[in-house]
C-alpha cells in the first residue's frame, strides 16, 4: 500500500466536474488510507472560488507554487486543502510586475517554502 499519494491529476485548470479517468483516479485516491499531498490545488477544487466539484480529493496538505491561488484561501476550501504551503519556483519579480501583480518583495527571503495555513 502507498505511504503517500501525490495529487497532480487536474491542477488549477479545472472546468466543471472531473470526468473519465480523472474522476476514477480521484475516487480511487480518496478511499486510500495514505495521506494525500496535492500539488498546486487538490483535484476537483476550484482554484478561483475554493468550491469543490464532485468528486474532489481531500488533501492532508497542499503545496501551491509561486503565489497562493485565491480559492485556496477561501473558507469553503478549508476542508479540502489540509495544511497549505507555498513554494518559491524562482519566478522573476519583473514577470510579476509585468502581469500587474505585486507580491511582497521579501516573500521568500527566509525560506523557499512557507506554511500559510496550519
Amino acid at each position: 500500500a502507498p505511504t503517500l499519494l501525490l495529487d497532480g491529476i487536474i491542477g488549477y485548470s479545472l472546468q466543471g466536474s472531473p470526468r473519465g479517468s480523472a474522476r476514477r483516479l480521484i475516487e480511487w485516491a480518496d478511499v486510500q488510507p495514505a495521506p494525500v499531498l496535492a500539488l498546486d490545488v487538490p483535484s476537483g477544487l476550484s482554484a478561483d472560488t475554493g468550491l469543490p466539484a464532485s468528486p474532489t480529493l481531500r488533501a492532508a496538505a497542499t503545496l501551491t507554487l509561486a503565489l497562493p491561488k485565491r480559492g485556496l484561501l477561501s473558507p469553503q476550501a478549508a476542508p479540502w486543502i489540509g495544511r497549505l504551503f507555498l513554494a518559491d519556483i524562482g519566478v522573476p519579480a519583473q514577470l510579476y510586475r509585468h502581469l500587474g501583480l505585486a507580491p511582497p518583495p521579501d516573500l521568500f527571503r527566509t525560506s523557499d517554502l512557507l506554511e500559510l495555513l496550519p
